[in-house]
């Protein structure tokens, strides 16, 4: 297995409110975690750095070696995430302060996730993009109720409100989803930064091409600020080899 980190302010943005970093556990178990912070002044960049950070301190603490402590383990540490960003949010300094949440851990063959917000996790399977998450949107809501087309969504002027976050004051109801890895494979996590600006054949073709994975994660990003990359940009792209999915 291979990690390629890189986040990007964007084209339009002053400043970065996307975290990402990956952790190993004792287990030798690795942890990707992404997120996009949201809040005024600077309370995003503090909600997102806070939240993956917290998280990948207490993941390196653990023996964890199976799938379901994984899951057990992101039901409880997110909601104590959740409740102290809600905490810190109470604060006029941090007023509004929240963050989107992707969470992944590779178990031998397997990958579980968790997913708040409207950042995604994707897999990229020979030519296919295949996205695992469904964005926590209220756009995402309407279409899913029928009261949009996808062409009206991908242009809707609330396109960025989301319907759950860390550091909301009800508790978080995450996606948790499970994956069956191939060699080959790539799993893809990424702010809306990236995903707002370019598609998911765009995404296959990068990914597929003869490149050193580096340049990959830097090819998705260029791709994005050439098509306005009016957000931050933020991509974690995981290879999997031969070993990791035997």
């Amino acid at each position: 297995m291979e990690i390629s980190i890189l986040t990007d302010v964007g084209q339009k943005r002053t400043n970065n409110q996307d975290y990402v970093n990956h952790y190993v556990n004792r287990a030798g178990r690795t942890m990707i975690i992404l997120a996009d912070g949201m809040g005024g002044h600077r309370a995003g960049n503090i909600a997102s750095e806070m939240a993956v950070t917290d998280l990948g301190i207490a993941w390196v603490d653990t023996q964890i070696d199976t799938i379901n402590e994984v899951r057990e383990w992101f039901a409880y540490f997110l909601e104590v995430e959740n409740q102290k960003i809600h905490q810190m949010g109470q604060d006029e300094a941090y007023r509004g302060m929240g963050t989107t949440l992707e969470a992944l851990a590779i178990i031998d063959n397997q990958a579980i996730y968790a997913h708040i917000g409207d950042s995604r996790i994707g897999l990229i399977r020979g030519e296919e993009y295949y996205q695992l998450t469904s964005d926590h949107s209220l756009v995402n809501e309407l279409l899913k109720a029928g009261q949009l087309t996808p062409e009206e969504a991908e242009s809707h002027p609330q396109k960025n409100i989301i319907t759950q976050s860390i550091g909301q004051k009800d508790e978080v109801q995450p996606d948790f989803g499970m994956v069956t890895l191939e060699a080959g494979d790539y799993i893809l996590l990424n702010s809306d930064g990236l995903t707002n600006m370019i598609s998911g054949s765009e995404i296959s073709d990068i990914v597929n091409s003869d490149i050193p994975l580096a340049d990959k994660t830097a090819t998705l990003i260029r791709f994005a600020n050439n098509a306005g990359g009016i957000d931050n940009i933020t991509v974690a792209l995981v290879s999997i080899n031969e070993e990791a999915a035997e």
